[in-house]
């Protein structure tokens, strides 16, 4: 599978503060990719070296296959991006700014341009809006706007940074199916967010980000496998350990932890026992707590001295 975005090394610096310290990217094509991080973690920064907006003090950018900010006039207008909030002129219309998006960037077809207007606020929910200036827009709908704007080429990839941000539960789950259909027709999406039950639900890869650097890479599916334990729902913990004495591994209030991947053995040693049991799961580690556990290692690590030149 081919590499959409790459980064050798990147490391960016202002004065003594890394910001963002030797990352290795690797978002392959058709990935649903989430990017993860506390924010001052370097997410924007990164984000911005990627699209050539901020030159890199150390290492290489590669997009699509060519190398950033080098081919960024060839690269560019197959990549959609939404970074920091959406630009607008306040006195135009939804429609007059995202002309003028499509006037301004190279490879834009006039012939085409209304029919790409109307096709892209149809699929961010803004087609009824008319000609309400974008100053009297919530903050939801000039999220929707810059989302329509990045759309606007049918990227090859789109590159979005918060794109939830302002939005109601119901536009938080509109935008994800919008990205999810784009995803299943061949759009690769680099999500940068710090809403893990969003990126839970959409991504198929992640990448975290603590403090500059890139301390955990992998397909979610990995991450958030079974553990091999099955956990016990029921109002007498205590007696599933009698029950199982040595297989079980923790207990709280209404549930219990038992080493052991087929839930139907764990239910019949428990009925068998007397034990009452309301429900029955494999254990999968959640996404925040992947996240945390990641988190914590670097945490952990210490590095030598003047190392890192941040802190």
């Amino acid at each position: 599978m081919s590499t959409v975005i790459g980064t050798t090394g990147l490391v960016k610096r202002y004065g003594r503060l890394r910001a963002v310290d030797g990352i290795d990217l690797d978002v392959r094509a058709g990935d649903v990719y989430g990017f993860l991080g506390a924010n001052g973690s370097g997410k924007t920064t990164t984000v911005r070296m990627l699209l050539g907006l901020v030159l890199p003090t150390a290492g290489e950018v590669r997009l699509l296959g060519e190398p950033m900010p080098k081919a960024a006039r060839r690269v560019l207008p197959r990549v959609g991006a939404l970074v920091e909030g959406p630009a607008h002129y306040g006195h135009l219309s939804g429609r007059a700014n995202l002309a003028l998006v499509d006037a301004a960037g190279p490879g834009g077809s006039r012939r085409t341009r209304r029919a790409r207007i109307e096709s892209v606020l149809e699929q961010v929910g803004l087609a009824g809006v008319g000609r309400k200036p974008t100053r009297a827009y919530s903050l939801g709908m000039r999220q929707r706007l810059g989302l329509a704007a990045a759309l606007l080429r049918r990227p090859e990839l789109l590159v979005l940074d918060e794109p939830t941000n302002g939005l109601d539960p119901q536009g938080i789950t509109e935008i994800r199916d919008l990205l999810l259909q784009l995803n299943r027709e061949g759009t690769t999406v680099f999500l940068s967010s710090h809403l893990l039950a969003e990126v839970e639900q959409m991504c198929t890869r992640i990448g975290v980000l603590d403090r500059g650097r890139l301390v955990l890479q992998d397909e979610l599916a990995r991450l958030t496998a079974p553990t091999g334990a099955t956990v016990v729902e029921t109002a007498e913990p205590d007696r599933v350990r009698a029950a199982l004495d040595g297989r079980v591994l923790s207990v709280a209030a209404g549930r219990a932890v038992v080493r052991g991947a087929d839930p139907a053995e764990v239910n019949a040693a428990l009925v068998a026992a007397g034990v009452p049991v309301r429900g029955l799961a494999l254990e999968r580690p959640s996404l925040e707590e992947v996240v945390l556990a990641a988190a914590r290692t670097s945490a952990d690590r210490v590095d030598a001295p003047g190392e890192r030149g941040r802190r």
